[in-house]
């Protein structure tokens, strides 16, 4: 299979498992203990149905939205994602450029192996960074004021990664970061020669970032668990997340909020915007699906702030669904990491390119000319 024949997720995903070492493949794939939340995420989706109107002279539907104050040409972007640089050696800049192509967020991670100035310079399009908040003060005060200097439009800052999750597929497989040859990994490292050439001889991997502010940015020792569970702040709380609002003063997204209480605090604490997530059933296990709270959320506050979705996205009708349900756009990471993984900035262009096409589709199909017509009367829950 080709990357031209990839026409959904399961398709991308099988052509990654096939390029990947195991322990990257499953890094992306997997999720926290049981994995019950990761399936969740995307079988939710499956609880409503879409109600369409005929002979409605659709024409060419209108897919723009606005987010983060900037208007973009699909309402969907790619989530922020860490350490890109496994997937493909160009990482985030390939997201970047293919993002921008598209006339969507880029999101950047705090953990990202590209500097915030390098993406700064490569891409003039809408660009997101995601902040998590270090121990050390410094750090998080200077990735806010670098992604200021370099004219980022909007920050999120993740709230649900006060300590890793429980992956229990990296520990089978050996995954470790940088990449080591362990007892479980070695066969699967061997079995794929050319993943192993292009990462040895392109740019060294660290968290470019914070590479210059911390050892642990050039020298994860054994995991992305350590990382998280040594350098991140379990103590944070309300009112660090709004020192960082007041200290970012833009465009500002909790990411990470399920619940309708915390989104109503985001609100009090200066918000625009809040994604509702569970870290791509990455965190705990057994919390509900984005998809699952999102009506709740919206009837109380989607009139007050942008409403973001994010997780189990793998359909246009998917994006459509949650429209109708009251979020403004849909964002999405396990897809498009399949996508760079198989074909770097061309791989992630055909995700978009698959997505753009289906919602435009579902959009004349629904007799819908612009995503406002997207409302709740466009859906009915069968429970």
């Amino acid at each position: 299979m080709s990357i031209k024949n990839c026409y959904n997720f399961e398709d991308f995903r099988n052509l990654a498992k096939k390029k990947l070492p195991s322990p990257i493949f499953h890094y992306i794939d997997g999720g926290a203990d049981d994995e019950v939340t990761l399936k969740r995420n995307t079988n939710s989706f499956d609880d409503c149905d879409l109600i369409p109107n005929v002979l409605a002279n659709v024409g060419k539907p209108d897919l723009s939205t606005t987010i983060f104050g900037k208007k973009i040409n699909i309402p969907v972007f790619l989530s922020p994602t860490a350490m890109q640089r496994l997937y493909h050696h160009e990482g985030d800049k390939a997201t970047a450029r293919a993002a921008q192509k598209f006339g969507t967020f880029y999101s950047m991670s705090s953990m990202a192996n590209t500097t915030i100035e390098e993406i700064s310079n490569i891409s003039g399009g809408p660009k997101l960074f995601q902040l998590y908040v270090h121990k050390d003060k410094g750090i998080t005060d200077d990735l806010i004021e670098r992604s200021k200097r370099a004219g980022f439009d909007g920050m999120c800052l993740t709230v649900d990664t006060l300590v890793a999750g429980n992956r229990e597929r990296d520990h089978r497989t050996g995954f470790t970061t940088p990449p080591k040859l362990t007892l479980q990994s070695l066969m699967s490292f061997a079995l794929h020669p050319k993943w192993v050439f292009d990462y040895l001889t392109h740019e060294k991997f660290e968290l470019a970032n914070v590479a210059k502010k911390t050892d642990k940015g050039t020298n994860i020792t054994t995991s992305v668990i350590q990382y998280v569970n040594e350098q991140y702040d379990p103590s944070m709380n309300w009112k660090d997340a709004e020192y960082i609002v007041k200290k970012w003063d833009g465009p500002f997204a909790l990411k990470g909020v399920m619940s309708v209480e915390d989104a109503k605090r985001a609100i009090d604490i200066g918000c625009t915007a809040i994604m509702i997530s569970n870290h791509g059933g990455r965190q705990l296990d057994g919390s509900r699906s984005p998809f699952d709270q999102l009506k709740a959320i919206s009837d109380a506050v989607g009139d007050k702030l942008e409403i973001i979705l994010d997780g189990g996205v793998r359909r246009g009708t998917h994006v459509l669904k949650a429209l109708a349900a009251g979020a403004k756009a849909c964002s999405f990471g396990r897809m498009f990491l399949f996508g760079l993984s198989v074909g770097g900035q061309e791989g992630v262009e055909k995700v978009l390119q698959n997505l753009h096409d289906e919602i435009n589709r579902n959009m004349i199909l629904m007799g819908c000319k612009n995503l406002s017509e997207l409302d709740s009367s466009k859906l009915i829950y069968r429970k």
